[in-house]
């Protein structure tokens, strides 16, 4: 059997990209390209609690698997939140951080984790990192909004799943915005056509931004919007002015930005980034309000541009039961997790059985309240 070398990475410029991105899935999060803008534009790094740390496994000198993997100093910037075990944690004597993290840097979204062409090697791949943090001296390891079947793998690696929850916009074929609204029930249509036409009347136009359309005075007028929304949502936004320069100059064609205007000045205006099967909303912000422009930026806008490419969902970011009222439906999302301490594991393992049994009800309940039950 060929024997598995587990190697760290200070940073991802230390791995080629072609290596990298050949694991990978296209999801743009964990591009070599996204992950390096990170990195140096200083949103990650020194002074940021986010540390890269990142693995490779190696097989006859080739490297067949890998991961986005960071030390961490706290708990903030990853939408699947731990601050209630890092406080039981501390109260038990323990030391919660640094903890191994394998994720996407402030981005709540859905993808694989495990960077391989063969899923026989995601469990040599944890087991690598579970080693790796008691080498270290961290408490454990944490795998964010991975995918299903890495939770599986996971699971019978030894790991404890954790099913967490997200609103998503799911397309069911639909030719145009009209069919979507073709299959809610008739109050909703009404509700959503008149949102929509307030929103679009907020006295300004609305353009799509990708590609050599988007130019760098765009970004100047973003940063103010995401300054303004960061700053209310976290207290500091978390990524630096930098990084929408360097995303400018690797990542436009997988950019679309959405963009009010009026009399010629951008006022708002909603981030998101394209995938192979689904647009990933992530930022929105503005320097006026205007009823429903939020919900028609980031979440109507986004939806038109999934009918025309034909693309499969929308994920528009963590939290907002107000989505179901637009037509996005409760998915589950995973993670998976490990402790050193076997004490805590245990109990953790309790915890997070009642809580998958707890979210799975309430999926199931929210599911309810979907706009897709026509009235009787």
């Amino acid at each position: 059997m060929t024997a598995l070398i587990l190697n760290t990475h200070p940073g991802i410029a230390a791995i080629p990209a072609d290596t990298w991105d050949s694991l990978g899935d296209d999801n743009p999060f964990t591009t070599h390209r996204f992950l390096l803008a990170l990195e140096e534009s200083g949103s990650v790094g020194g002074g940021t609690g986010w540390q890269p740390l990142h693995v490779t496994l190696e097989a006859d000198g080739q490297v067949v698997a890998a991961a986005p993997l960071y030390a961490k100093a706290h708990s903030q910037g990853e939408y699947i939140f731990d601050h209630a075990w890092a406080e039981a944690y501390h109260r038990a004597g323990g030391r919660y951080y640094p903890k191994l993290q394998a994720a996407v840097p402030f981005t709540p979204a859905t993808g694989a984790r495990l960077l391989t062409r063969d899923p026989a090697l995601r469990q040599p791949l944890l087991a690598g990192m579970t080693r790796l943090a008691e080498r270290v001296g961290a408490s454990g390891v944490h795998v964010t909004f991975c995918t299903e079947d890495e939770a599986q793998a996971g699971a019978e690696t030894g790991l404890l799943p954790r099913v967490t929850q997200q609103f998503h916009w799911l397309n069911r074929g639909y030719g145009s915005f009209d069919d979507f609204l073709g299959a809610l029930s008739s109050r909703k249509r009404k509700d959503l056509r008149k949102e929509r036409a307030r929103a679009q009347g907020f006295g300004g136009i609305i353009r799509h931004l990708t590609g050599d359309d988007l130019k760098p005075h765009h970004w100047d007028a973003f940063w103010v919007f995401y300054q303004d929304t960061g700053s209310r949502k976290w207290g500091r936004p978390y990524l630096t002015r930098a990084f929408f320069d360097h995303v400018h100059e690797t990542m436009r064609d997988d950019i679309l930005l959405v963009l009010a205007e009026r009399d010629g000045r951008p006022v708002a205006g909603a981030l998101n980034f394209l995938g192979p099967d689904a647009i990933y909303g992530r930022y929105w912000g503005c320097v006026e309000d205007h009823p429903f422009l939020h919900f028609e930026l980031c979440y109507h806008q986004a939806i038109d541009v999934a009918i025309e490419r034909g693309l499969s969902r929308v994920e528009a970011g963590a939290q907002g039961e107000h989505k179901l009222a637009r037509g996005y439906e409760p998915v589950a999302t995973h993670s998976l997790h490990w402790v050193a301490d076997e004490g805590f594991g245990r109990a953790l393992a309790d915890y997070l059985d009642r809580e998958r049994d707890a979210m799975g009800a309430e999926i199931e309940a929210l599911a309810e309240f979907t706009p897709f039950r026509k009235e009787v």
